[in-house]
């Protein structure tokens, strides 16, 4: 891993904290001043609905070349990709009629506040604190309002996060994640990353059972990965081998609504720690050398690379 070819770390105080009514760069964002209007032809099927990329957050510029942005185009409902406690994934087909201008999108739904069910959010929250004492008591609370505030947060936070990681690792080529395309209120909508000609999404690591060189490949890559999210100030918070992608032979980092501030959150390098000891216990168990995984010195490098040691 050559240092040279990474971003430098950046010390930050504990009172400092990104997930707040400081919104970065990319969600203060406007609409586009002239909008590219195209008169409709017909109303959408009933599975069907015009496109919502007027009304959303848009991922970080340039848009890549595949994504659809007309204001003609449709969105259709092709089924579910995976369902969760937090939220459901569904695929989307986002096209232009009469045009060969199409993408797929992975759609991330999380669950109204009723039937949602954040069991594990108390640590994850610490360090988002939005400033006005009404919303923090009723997240501290989980009234029905609270809730909904609490499912914002997280995915304001899994977009931001994903915005600021995009960008990182189109610099650097360190760190895969999938592209985020919009944002509206809870809707989160995502690059859909597999076999686009199919539909088939791209196993998670846990599927494989990947040969001596790939699982070396594998885990270098995991590596790298980390020392990037460390060094951007963030700990996944969840990671284990079910939210990573491998996609032609390229390990792709997904799930980070929880995604931790290592510095703010006083929980944050527990959080850390506990990312490091589940996948280097999986990839020792699938015969990497333990020499070259323990937990506890990959750990310390990242605490170091998030200017916390």
């Amino acid at each position: 891993m050559r240092e040279h070819d990474l971003p430098a770390p950046q010390r930050r105080g504990r009172g400092k904290s990104r997930f707040d009514d400081d919104e970065p760069h990319f969600l203060r964002h406007g609409r586009p001043t002239e909008p590219a209007l195209v008169e409709p032809d017909d109303e959408p099927e009933p599975e069907d609905r015009w496109s919502s990329w007027d009304e959303a957050v848009h991922g970080p510029e340039p848009h890549p070349e595949w994504l659809v942005t007309e204001l003609a185009a449709r969105d259709t409902e092709l089924g579910v990709l995976k369902t969760g406690k937090e939220a459901d994934v569904h695929l989307v087909r986002r096209a232009v009629p009469d045009t060969d201008r199409s993408c797929l999108l992975a759609v991330k739904r999380y669950r109204d506040a009723q039937h949602r069910l954040f069991h594990r959010d108390a640590g994850y929250l610490e360090g988002r604190r939005v400033r006005r004492s009404r919303e923090n008591r009723a997240m501290a609370g989980r009234t029905a309002f609270g809730r909904q505030m609490i499912a914002g947060q997280w995915a304001a936070a899994e977009f931001a996060a994903l915005s600021r990681l995009w960008e990182i690792g189109a610099a650097s080529g360190r760190i895969a994640v999938p592209y985020p395309v919009q944002l509206i209120g809870t809707e989160l909508m995502l690059e859909f990353v597999g076999d686009a000609d199919e539909g088939a999404a791209a196993p998670r690591l846990a599927q494989l059972r990947p040969e001596a060189g790939e699982l070396r490949s594998l885990w270098e890559q995991l590596v790298d990965a980390l020392v990037v999210l460390a060094r951007a100030g963030y700990a996944h918070g969840d990671l284990s081998p079910y939210n990573l992608l491998v996609h032609r032979g390229r390990l792709v980092m997904i799930d980070l609504p929880q995604v931790v501030d290592v510095v703010a959150n006083p929980q944050g390098p527990e959080f850390l720690a506990r990312d490091v000891k589940v996948v280097a216990a999986w990839f020792t168990a699938r015969g990497l050398p333990a020499a070259g995984a323990d937990p506890a010195e990959l750990t310390g490098l990242l605490l170091h690379e998030a200017g916390i040691r």
